[in-house]
């Protein structure tokens, strides 16, 4: 690792910022600390183009922070049904009511209080204090991890806490020192734009980089080489049985997920393990129904960050009853529609629809 003087750094990306960095983007436009922090959540594994539009929809739906702690968890899950990692969306509604409940609906003005709330980590923490309250604090989205290792020639494993923690002490000797109201906003974006558009993990454009003076790894002539993390995600792969059961006037069966793991707490058509299992719970409803029909759709597969699901569904239609002892509830096609849905099972919903059954 080499040495950066910290201000020259922050100097150079503050000016090619202002003058190529992107600077059209909604919440760009503002210091609304609850626009920037949805931004900011929404951004995390989630490419631009994919939320601008999720974004626009909540702020329409949700234009404060109040607003969105006073809403139902299902009207917020539905909103973001299709941006994936759910997990983010409960905790923003967790966030929003903390805002409310324990903050007069008033977001802390600093990194350190921001982290204390549901769903906040440090780099976002420290985004929102920096564009927002013009705070000397740093960041280290993947973005920004990738410049500043690159910058430093940092070949610390980042799988070491240790190693971790003396980046984000790089990090922050990196940050500007003076007109920190408009230099920190200004340069944390600038961070997060060069590591988006310019020092891509593939194939960096370093010819287009302002830092390429001061990059180490330029000057090594092996930017690729970082950031250097040894340990790797492990991938599982599984098999789902979905049961959709079609009844009378349109309605879908649906039960809620368990409140941890895979779509934790969210919609969803009964799954199981394997066919037997399926079968075993669909046998009493089928019986006690008249006219039932049932197919078996191709199998397809849905990826997750870390695990291949490799879905089959059997769809039944008739008039058809479960009993009471069963967690769920019929919904109807204005219902189901509106509800936080697994984006594979929206899928499923929407072609079976569309292919008149519904």
């Amino acid at each position: 690792m080499t040495f950066v003087k910290g201000d020259d750094v922050a100097t150079k990306v503050v000016a090619w910022q202002e003058r190529h960095g992107r600077n059209h983007l909604p919440w760009q436009k503002t210091r609304d600390p609850y626009r920037v922090w949805l931004s900011e959540i929404m951004l995390q594994q989630t490419q631009v183009a994919t939320v601008l539009d999720y974004y626009e929809r909540f702020l329409a739906r949700f234009p404060d922070v109040a607003a969105l702690a006073g809403a139902g968890q299902d009207e917020v899950m539905g909103l973001w049904s299709g941006l994936g990692y759910y997990s983010r969306a409960r905790n923003l509604h967790k966030c929003a009511k903390a805002v409310v409940d324990q903050h007069g609906g008033a977001f802390p003005q600093t990194a350190e209080l921001l982290m204390t709330l549901p769903g906040i980590g440090r780099s976002t923490a420290g985004a929102i204090a920096a564009f927002c309250f013009s705070q000397r604090t740093a960041i280290l989205d993947a973005n920004v991890r990738r410049v500043l290792t690159r910058l430093l020639a940092f070949d610390g494993d980042l799988a070491v806490s240790r190693n971790e923690k003396l980046l984000w002490e790089r990090a922050t000797e990196l940050l500007p020192s003076t007109d920190l109201t408009v230099a920190m906003p200004r340069y944390t974006q600038g961070l997060m734009d060069l590591g988006a558009t310019v020092c891509t993990p593939k194939a960096p454009r370093c010819d287009r980089c302002p830092l390429a003076d001061t990059c180490s790894a330029f000057a090594l002539c092996n930017p690729e080489r970082y950031p250097v993390k040894t340990r790797k995600l492990l991938r599982r792969s599984e098999s789902w049985w979905l049961l959709v059961l079609l009844g009378v006037e349109k309605s879908v069966w649906l039960e809620r997920r368990p409140p941890s793991g895979i779509w934790a707490g969210m919609h969803c058509v009964p799954v199981f393990p394997d066919r037997k299992q399926l079968d075993e719970f669909l046998a009493p409803i089928a019986a006690s129904a008249a006219d039932v029909r049932s197919w078996e759709l191709p199998p397809s597969l849905h990826i997750l960050t870390h695990r291949d699901l490799h879905l089959h569904a059997v769809v039944v239609i008739g008039d058809l009853s479960i009993g009471n002892g069963s967690d769920g509830a019929w919904f109807s096609e204005a219902q189901w529609s509106g509800v936080g849905l697994p984006t594979p099972i929206r899928k499923l919903l929407d072609n079976t629809r569309q292919r008149e059954l519904l």
